[in-house]
């Protein structure tokens, strides 16, 4: 099988890699490397692509999925509450102030 060849995905997985390869670009990020990134991040919960044989790749334990929160969450946490949100403050001036300079495209 040639690299790149997705025929050994299920459609579940190429699914997921589609919703994460677009949720890739709303943030700005190139086509192709998004593809990239989505099909790493499948392999990376999935174990790549589902090989035939019984009993082999059936567990998808997503673990990629369980690191929402975690990543970001955890210099935040143990960062006093005061500082925390000086911090959200600070974002929010900012969205408001990107905001206003969008608006006027």
């Amino acid at each position: 099988m040639p690299q790149g060849d997705k025929s050994a995905y299920t459609d579940k997985q190429k699914r997921k890699a589609a919703h994460i390869e677009q949720g890739y670009e709303d943030r700005g990020i190139s086509h192709d490397e998004a593809e990239r990134r989505a099909w790493a991040t499948v392999n990376k919960d999935d174990g790549g692509g589902n090989k035939s044989g019984s009993g082999r790749g059936r567990e998808t334990g997503n673990p990629a999925a369980h690191k929402g929160g975690r990543k970001g969450g955890e210099a935040s946490a143990s960062r006093p509450a005061a500082e925390r949100s000086a911090s959200a403050k600070k974002a929010a001036a900012t969205r408001k102030r990107n905001a206003e300079h969008h608006a006027h495209h």
